[in-house]
């Protein structure tokens, strides 16, 4: 007798069977492996560990608990800025001048600047109270309501709005803070106490594509290597974090936007590759495990590919981004049309792609904070190649050594790390330089961006 299994049952499983692939067990990096750091670090160490001498297993297991617990509590702030910059660049709710780079400094010392960010945090918080809004603003106003804050009446919401300015203000100071001369020295020092962001661009995807293309024309990655991926931090955009569009539902593109690049490289197989995504953003995990559930129910998955078209961008870089960006997903989706650009968002360029389910199920999320924990993986089962972007500048040296040593113990030998950041470098703790890309992005001021590669040994 012939068995007839329904197309949903069949997607069920293979969904099931992809996610059970998944690494499951993670764990704290021991004190033993945390020791070549603890020693070559010992100058630089957080006061929580300098007060604990002598470092035993027990305090040590107390003082990484507790760091990972403060780590995740940071994940509120960057929700914070993420209002901060709905607040300065939306263009769905308000008219309003926008508050760019070059207006925010000045909040709190002009009137004119004082004049916008009073106005767009009147339409902001309307925009927010609106049963009608759109998904964003629903994830916004619920955030706003876990902190106590009630959208229900007059007090209610100018106690919103008294927030979103004091969330203004201090954006200020860290934007200050982070271009001073000494932010430019130790980059990592201006962000080592900020909010961890979920917002994102298509920057490092472009920069991660030049990278891989690079290391395949080099011969360092070959066609087909390329089986296990993890990107640590994908993000989930609902304001663009350079010029806030906020007309597009959240979404994450780096784990497409890399799939994309390593199959249009034939560096892996679209039909076997697994990628793992590792937050300890819940709000992360939850939209893709949402993005896996709609797969299983063959719906597509669909990206927004807006970019900012009107930047002082140089020739080189303006020529080789929009070859990009027009062919970006082409290779594991197709073209749909993309959400109108409104009115008040001029400069702006977009286009949409639509990735089947059969690509969404190669992703798996993983809640995991790299700094601190690692996967126990069997040789057979650890990675090709990890990558995090704008991730590891969130960290001092001690503790992005600790990201070094985590990451080669998941990399398979000769795998690798593709960093935005240059990682502390006192010792290797297994991962050794290999190539550098370098790209210049503006010519003045000049902005220029980096993609390092550490090989495993």
């Amino acid at each position: 007798m012939k068995l007839t299994v329904p197309i949903g049952s069949l997607l069920l499983l293979a969904t099931i069977l992809v996610a059970s692939q998944a690494p499951a067990k993670s764990a704290f990096i021991s004190l033993q492996d945390a020791q070549p750091s603890l020693a070559a670090y010992q100058d630089a160490l957080p006061e929580g560990l300098r007060s604990a001498t002598p470092l035993d297993d027990a305090k040590w297991a107390k003082w990484i608990s507790k760091s990972d617990r403060d780590v995740r509590v940071r994940l509120d702030q960057g929700e914070e800025d993420t209002l901060s910059n709905l607040l300065r660049f939306g263009v769905t709710y308000t008219k309003e001048y926008r508050i760019d780079d070059e207006y925010l400094p000045k909040y709190g010392s002009s009137s004119l600047v004082d004049s916008f960010a009073d106005h767009r945090a009147d339409d902001l918080v309307r925009a927010l109270a609106s049963p009608n809004s759109a998904e964003g603003f629903r994830e916004m106003r619920a955030f706003i309501e876990k902190k106590g804050y009630s959208f229900e009446t007059l007090a209610g919401r100018l106690k919103v709005k008294k927030y979103l300015l004091a969330n203004l203000a201090r954006l200020r100071d860290d934007f200050i803070k982070a271009h001073s001369e000494a932010a430019k020295e130790n980059r990592w020092q201006s962000f080592e106490e900020r909010g961890i962001s979920l917002d994102t661009n298509l920057w490092p995807d472009y920069d991660l594509d030049a990278h891989l293309r690079a290391m395949a024309e080099k011969g360092t990655l070959k066609p087909g290597s390329v089986r296990r991926i993890a990107i640590v931090g994908p993000g989930l955009d609902f304001v663009n974090k350079q010029q806030g569009y906020d007309f597009y539902p959240p979404q994450t593109i780096q784990p497409f936007a890399v799939l994309d690049s390593l199959v249009r490289l034939k560096l892996t197989d679209p039909a076997t590759v697994e990628l793992y995504t590792m937050d300890i953003s819940s709000s992360v995990n939850v939209h893709i495990e949402r993005a896996l559930k709609n797969a299983v129910a063959g719906k597509p998955y669909v990206l927004q590919l807006p970019w900012y078209q009107a930047g002082r961008w140089t020739d080189d870089f303006r020529t080789a981004f929009v070859s990009y960006w027009t062919n970006l997903g082409s290779v594991i989706g197709k073209p749909v049309p993309a959400i109108p650009v409104p009115q008040g968002a001029e400069g702006i360029a977009s286009r949409a792609i639509a990735v089947p389910p059969a690509i969404v199920r190669r992703i798996s999320p993983l809640d995991l904070n790299i700094v601190y924990q690692r996967l126990e993986l069997a040789p057979d089962d650890r990675f090709d190649l990890i990558i995090g972007t704008n991730i590891f500048v969130y960290y001092g040296a001690f503790e992005q050594s600790l990201v070094r040593a985590n990451v080669a113990s998941m990399l398979k030998p000769g795998g690798f790390l593709l960093s935005s950041e240059k990682l502390a470098d006192r010792i290797e703790n297994g991962l050794q330089a290999d190539i550098t890309t370098q790209i210049s992005m503006t010519g003045a001021p000049v902005m220029t961006d980096y993609i390092f590669g550490y090989r495993r040994k």
